[in-house]
């Protein structure tokens, strides 16, 4: 066989010994061996999307469940139309494979059609990235595109630091199989073991440093690798626990649901001024919960890479693993939290329940009270998480997931089509108008593509919602340049992509139309001024029952 072709079957062979399952495909010409290699691999699924961005994007929600995924494309500007998802995969820890077909060496430079410098392309957002080199037909090949391949998927895996890796794959024609189904080796397409196999032991848990003081709290944000650790540390010290909604951690006695509304109160954040706080993963939602960490008097970090997380600079100590502590008494200082939390509990649902019409803040909490067990949701980025983070009761059956590596808000249709093919359950997601629009492509569904079991549940306030809430809203100009609205139909969006569409009339209609399979858009109309309005009026509430109480 030519040596495209061959290159192209023993990495796909590779991939699949190495556990990859899944496989975006971007269809193209010079990308055409790849292609082929995997339509005949029957241990990977293939998705095929004609959009790179939002292939980028499905590749990277089918990886959330930690299984590496593939992504490949063709060369020329299909490459960059990757570097969103790269970025976010790099940032969020999830392991993508980009493979990049490329023009050989002797046309680049040269003007030759389709042709850019794709080597190195992706920068320092790869954990590994190798140009592979034009395949010939030479003894030795095999060994070093099967250890290749092992090396990148392992780099990709790595428990320290999983994120995405690139294989940049210069091919030169025929790109298509052609003669005897031969090569000048064994290229060994009836083995199971990868090439290379990789162990990597769990980082040991130390116990907490004594002594440990009263006033300490637990701060779980995304990509959390150990959050019900993080809930037995909080419970063991007689501490608050604070988890975002990706954090995973919001159920439990020590659970804090209120925490941001808390904190944005001047009074309460100084009175509950913090000793230590050991912080899980990466926090950075609410100001008010940033404002407060910044002001503790030691912080402790748990990550097991290099790339920890501390935006307010306050890490003294970082360790690999989510510390361990022996049980102790609950004391005053937890039953503070506990008070305040339930007083502002029952403001926010005072407010929420007047009327039954659909707020963005209510649609936050009762859409997630509503999910059956074992669901997924997947948050967007800007208003949407926020209003989970800050009006959602507690769940402890449902994964919350959402693009915080770097929150963009592109790429989310297909973030969340991806992982729901790879849940085990039904899933769902919480969009702004904006980010369904940015990635409408993703809604595209081609003949023999997998239907998944998704509702997108989307937020339709013609515009930016989260800016009426900012700074900028009081500037001349704001709806223009910040409120972007985009006055259209998001009902006809969604039917012209062939998905069903209901638009919700009061809070009572969300229930059935989160019932029964298959892909549907589920559209809630509000208008932005209302909801910054809500917002100061919940926000003042919560801080008269602090007042009140105290």
């Amino acid at each position: 066989m030519n040596p495209s072709t061959a290159l192209a079957r023993v990495l796909v062979d590779e991939l699949a010994r190495c556990g990859v399952r899944d496989a975006v495909l971007a269809p193209g010409s010079r990308s055409a061996p790849l292609a082929l290699a995997l339509g005949g691999q029957d241990r990977i699924r293939v998705h095929v999307r004609i959009d790179e961005r939002s292939a980028g994007y499905l590749a990277l929600g089918l990886a959330t469940n930690g299984r590496p995924t593939a992504v490949v494309c063709t060369s020329g500007t299909a490459t960059a139309n990757l570097f969103p998802a790269v970025l976010e995969a790099s940032y969020a820890g999830v392991p993508l494979i980009v493979l990049t077909a490329d023009r050989p060496p002797e046309l680049r430079g040269t003007g030759a059609n389709q042709t850019v410098d794709q080597v190195g392309l992706y920068g320092g957002a790869t954990r590994f990235t190798a140009d592979v080199g034009v395949p010939e037909q030479r003894p030795g090949a095999v060994r070093f595109w099967r250890s290749l391949t092992a090396r990148a998927v392992a780099a990709a895996t790595d428990r320290r630091d999983p994120g995405p890796v690139h294989l940049n794959l210069p091919l030169r024609e025929p790109l298509v199989p052609d003669g005897e189904d031969s090569w000048v080796e064994h290229i060994q397409l009836d083995g199971a073991e990868p090439w290379t196999v990789v162990h990597a032991e769990p980082a040991p848990a130390r116990p907490l440093t004594d002594p440990v003081p009263e006033r300490g709290a637990v701060v779980v944000g995304h990509g959390a690798t150990e959050p019900a650790a993080a809930r037995r540390l909080a419970e063991n010290c007689g501490w608050p626990l604070l988890s975002e909604p990706t954090g995973n951690a919001r159920s439990g006695p020590n659970a804090i649901a209120t925490y941001p509304l808390l904190l944005a109160d001047p009074g309460f954040a100084a009175d509950m001024r913090v000793d230590l706080v050991v912080v899980v993963g990466k926090p950075g939602l609410s100001r008010s919960l940033l404002g407060w960490l910044g002001q503790a008097h030691r912080v402790v970090v748990v990550d097991p890479s290099s790339r920890w997380a501390d935006p307010v600079r306050r890490a003294s100590l970082v360790l690999p693993a989510v510390p361990t502590a022996e049980p102790r008494e609950s004391t005053g200082w937890l039953r503070s939290w506990r008070r305040a939390d339930a007083g502002a509990r029952s403001v926010v649902d005072d407010v929420l329940d007047e009327g039954d019409g659909l707020t963005e803040p209510r649609l936050a909490r009762d859409l997630l009270a509503a999910l059956p067990p074992r669901s997924l949701l997947l948050a967007g980025s800007s208003r949407p998480i926020r209003d989970l983070e800050a009006y959602a009761g507690p769940r402890d059956d449902v994964a919350v997931i959402g693009n915080r590596g770097v929150s963009g808000i592109d790429g989310l249709v297909s973030t969340a089509l991806g992982a729901a093919l790879v849940h085990d359950g039904p899933a769902y997601a919480l969009l702004g108008d904006l980010a369904f629009l940015h990635d409408h492509n993703g809604l595209v569904l081609g003949p023999g593509e997998i239907r998944p079991d998704l509702r997108l549940v989307v937020v339709d306030n013609d515009g930016g919602g989260i800016f009426s809430t900012l700074p900028p809203a009081s500037q001349p100009g704001f709806d223009r340049l910040f409120g972007t609205p985009h006055g259209l139909d998001l009902a006809a969006v969604a039917t012209a992509a062939g998905w069903p569409c209901d638009v919700l009339a009061t809070a009572g209609d969300l229930p059935l139309a989160l019932a029964g399979t298959g892909p549907r858009v589920v559209l809630v109309r509000t208008r932005r001024d209302d909801t910054a309005a809500l917002h100061l009026r919940l926000q003042q509430a919560v801080t008269d029952a602090l007042r009140d109480s105290a």
